[in-house]
């Protein structure tokens, strides 16, 4: 199976399970735009959970804040993004869609990428034990050769990106020989800056209404309640503070599932450090950030860094963690060294005070920050996608299975009475009763046991628990493991203890 086609089947499974639907599907969807389902809502939210307590128990110098959506117009001429927050777009004439210029030529550096990895494969094939990839990779013809037209081309498109040298982009697309995927052909248009940010009317829509944006991160309003959060929390720098919330862009190219949409989530704590300090907490927190993915036990050979060799206008220091994606290698959280860029500005457009005074030293200044975001819906793709799995077992039937890790499973043990009868079902709803309180349970009694499995297993549940005849005589069920499915005898008593030990949160807390 490719890539693509997991990705495709991925997309499928999300929608029969009730994780994830196209947004008003009866009316024929929005584009990019999704609605999380019965199981999808409870993964997100075990995810967000996992962020939060990271950042807020387990460090005593962030604490967390919920701000609005709509803020000040002011704000956004502050952060830069009224006047810098574009994308390079390009048209085709002849099926007049809109791209993304940066987007094509990455696409195309993808497609070298591919190959350069189908001929190690092949490498890999024809010498088994003994294939030295880092030797076939600096010899062999084929490889060198697509290695050196992905060089040329990625320096030339990077210096196009630095200079922000539109018509260089149409030209680079022109001369690799880009078409459009719809029409086939090569007349483009030129290339031009978009904004992304969306805007509506606040107040009353005659005259009068002011324009507000919906706004693009979540970070802003960090920044335009530090001064809030340090005061009435008499926070001491260094320290962060945490934020959750919905962020909306007008993305042209909207795509790959819940990779990239309009109305998306973000998981964003900004940490304010004395200036000249930023790129020791910098280092730190691409350590701690690094270290809550692979906590997971997703395999640390699936994430990376990748430092930006364009920064940002806030940024003098910024990286990406890439997550090992069905589509490559791609970001799934940035970190970033924002200077005083942020706090600098806001005070200086509103013209009001945003200096630290430390008592230690006597000296004011505007802290500087370093910011760690993570997009939810990314994440939740990122743990979808490597826990999907098909097997085929001994007995030569297959199942689907969601190795989801097991504290972020959307239910955590399903409660499965044998048959509907016997007294049987009334044993089962009693276990149901008693573990609801501390777990997401399931109780299911329809269908053969063996279905009853195959549902749990799709949808990732750890635990599947049985209640049989015996049951009735001795007390204990029958639990079986998701990923093992091996079977075991565990009297009712001791359920509690055993699934606690498994799913509990605070056990990937407790390894970070």
């Amino acid at each position: 199976m490719t890539q693509d086609e997991l990705f495709k089947i991925l997309v499928a499974h999300c929608k029969e399970y009730g994780f994830i639907f196209p947004s008003s599907e009866i009316y024929d969807g929005l584009a990019a735009v999704y609605d999380y389902g019965q199981m999808g809502v409870e993964l997100k939210n075990n995810i967000k959970q996992y962020w939060w307590n990271a950042m807020t128990r387990l460090n005593e110098n962030i604490v967390g804040i919920d701000a609005a959506v709509f803020m000040h117009p002011s704000t956004w001429v502050a952060s830069g993004h009224v006047a810098a927050f574009n994308d390079p777009l390009i048209d085709n004439r002849d099926s007049k869609k809109r791209y993304r210029a940066d987007v094509l030529i990455e696409d195309y550096l993808s497609k070298i990428e591919e190959k350069i990895e189908k001929e190690v494969a092949k490498g890999r094939k024809r010498f088994g034990d003994a294939f030295d990839e880092a030797q076939f990779r600096a010899t062999n013809p084929n490889v060198l050769r697509e290695k050196a037209h992905y060089d040329e081309v990625h320096e030339r498109y990077k210096k196009a990106e630095n200079a922000n040298d539109l018509a260089e982009y149409k030209q680079i697309i022109l001369d690799l020989g880009i078409v459009c995927p719809i029409s086939g052909t090569k007349n483009w248009t030129d290339v031009r800056q978009f904004n992304l940010m969306f805007s509506t009317q606040f107040g009353s829509t005659g005259e009068g209404a002011n324009t507000v944006y919906l706004r693009p991160e979540t970070a802003q309003g960090i920044f335009v309640d530090y001064i809030n959060v340090q005061k009435t929390g008499r926070m001491k720098v260094p320290f962060g503070i945490a934020q959750i919330g919905k962020a909306f862009r007008n993305e042209v190219v909207a795509r790959q599932f819940i990779f990239r949409m309009r109305e998306f989530e973000q998981m964003e704590m900004e940490f304010f450090c004395k200036p000249g300090t930023e790129m020791e907490w910098f280092a730190k927190w691409k350590e701690n950030r690094m270290k809550w993915h692979v906590n997971l036990g997703m395999g640390a050979e699936n994430y990376r860094f990748h430092d930006h060799e364009k920064l940002a206008h806030y940024a003098n220091a910024a990286t990406d963690i890439e997550f090992h994606f069905p589509f490559g290698f791609k970001e799934l959280e940035g970190i970033h060294s924002r200077t005083d860029f942020d706090l600098g500005n806001h005070q200086q457009l509103s013209g009001r005070k945003l200096t630290y005074f430390d008592p230690e030293t006597g000296e004011s200044y505007v802290p500087y920050c370093v910011e760690t975001s993570i997009g939810v819906d990314r994440m939740f793709l990122a743990v979808l996608s490597h826990s999907y799995k098909q097997e085929t077992l001994e007995n030569g039937e297959s199942r689907v299975v969601l190795s989801i890790p097991a504290p972020l499973a959307p239910v955590k043990a399903a409660i499965l009475p044998l048959v509907k009868k016997d007294g049987l079902p009334e044993v089962a709803q009693e276990i149901m009763n008693d573990l609801k309180y501390d777990f997401n349970c399931q109780y299911e009694d329809k269908d053969s046991i063996g279905k009853r499995y195959r549902r749990q297993d799709a949808i990732g549940t750890p635990y599947c628990i049985t209640v049989d005849h015996d049951t009735l005589v001795d007390h204990c069920v029958t639990v079986r493991d998701r990923d093992t499915m091996a079977q075991e005898r565990v009297p009712i008593a001791e359920l509690k203890a055993l699934i606690d030990k498994k799913v509990n949160l605070n056990n990937l807390l407790r390894n970070l």
